[in-house]
């Protein structure tokens, strides 16, 4: 059995803060918009039917707890939650905080402009907040 390694390209574009029960929590590297992805850690998996029962259920609890806390720190009018994997073929949850008015309302995030960085302070602000969050 070969060990679970996240793929480059996602960690090149996001940041590891935690991992959880299942998954890696990680912030994408792009300040346009409040963005964490989910990686369950496990090799070779690029649906979500290629988890096994209790792995999906424990990726519905994670999603649902990291969304919950997304929406609670940044006040979001709506929280995207989705798995395309057409780039990065590992599978990996892409959960958003969307707020009217923000690049590109209410069009998708993908594809839209290009991406700009945290500046440090208010990525460790933003970082210790979703962590916080998570455990209250």
């Amino acid at each position: 059995m070969s060990a679970f390694v996240p793929d480059a390209r996602l960690v090149r574009d996001t940041e590891l803060l935690t991992k959880l029960g299942l998954c890696e929590l990680r912030l994408m590297l792009d300040a346009r918009w409040p963005w964490l992805v989910l990686v369950p850690q496990r090799a070779r998996v690029s649906e979500l039917f290629d988890l096994t029962p209790l792995d999906q259920a424990l990726l519905t609890f994670e999603t649902n707890l990291v969304a919950e806390a997304l929406k609670r720190v940044t006040g979001a009018t709506k929280i995207n939650v989705g798995a395309l994997g057409n780039i990065v073929r590992q599978l990996h949850i892409h959960v958003i905080a969307r707020i009217e008015g923000d690049p590109n309302w209410p069009g998708p995030v993908w594809g839209f402009g290009s991406a700009v960085s945290w500046p440090d302070d208010a990525r460790m602000s933003f970082e210790h907040s979703i962590l916080e969050a998570l455990q209250s």
